[in-house]
């Protein structure tokens, strides 16, 4: 049986850090990701209340926020995996904004982990909810459990502006521009479908070819 949610329990934070960590999100993506990054949240919010989970508001949505900040081409360091690209400019951006070492080591696991399934979800609530809230929203993850007419709110409030070939386009560049990263990922499958020339080694052709016998 689907949750119905009353979306006024869910309005975006208004904290200093919260408003900065949104101003620089719009400011440096394409509306379509900021979007998404905002749908993570409350899908993030919505999943957490239907679990029954405690967690900090603030914390889950700066994590949300800026989770793909790695995907901008400002924040693209051109050699690491676009997950800690985006968890180490947001770790930053949180200690230059005062939270503790603590606060910040959960926004960059909740950012560098938010494609890792089967480990986000057993790490702190403001990790998991991340990973769910952005698998809820590309992947349609949960929504089973959650009222169509909440969905079509959040979706009507942040329109998803075409974000599923908007999201492919800009990790099959990421694949272009630093393949080397994609090694032992979930982008290698990507690189393969959809990057002319894409070569990876396999995890199978990795462990062939090292060094040791038998």
């Amino acid at each position: 049986m689907s949750t119905s949610i009353d979306l006024n329990e869910f309005t975006i934070p208004d904290s200093k850090i919260a408003k900065k960590a949104t101003q620089l999100v719009m400011e440096v993506s394409p509306k379509s990701l900021y979007h998404h990054c905002v749908r993570t949240y409350l899908f993030g919010e919505i999943l957490g209340k239907r679990d029954g989970l405690k967690y900090d508001r603030e914390l889950l949505y700066l994590g949300a926020v800026m989770h793909d900040l790695g995907l901008t081409e400002k924040f693209d360091s051109g050699e690491q995996r676009f997950e800690v690209d985006g968890a180490d400019v947001a770790q930053a951006f949180v200690l230059e904004h005062g939270l503790s070492a603590e606060k910040a080591e959960i926004v960059w696991d909740a950012i560098a982990l938010h494609t890792s399934a089967g480990i986000a979800s057993r790490k702190q609530p403001e990790i998991a909810l991340v990973h769910l809230g952005a698998g809820a929203d590309l992947f349609g993850l949960g929504l089973e459990d959650i009222d169509p007419e909440t969905i079509e709110k959040v979706v009507d409030d942040y329109a998803r502006l075409g974000i599923n070939a908007s999201a492919m386009e800009s990790l099959i560049s990421q694949i272009k521009q630093k393949p080397q990263a994609a090694v032992l990922t979930w982008m290698a499958d990507i690189g393969r479908c959809h990057v002319h020339g894409f070569a990876c080694p396999t995890f199978e052709e990795l462990i062939r070819n090292n060094p040791f016998d038998e």
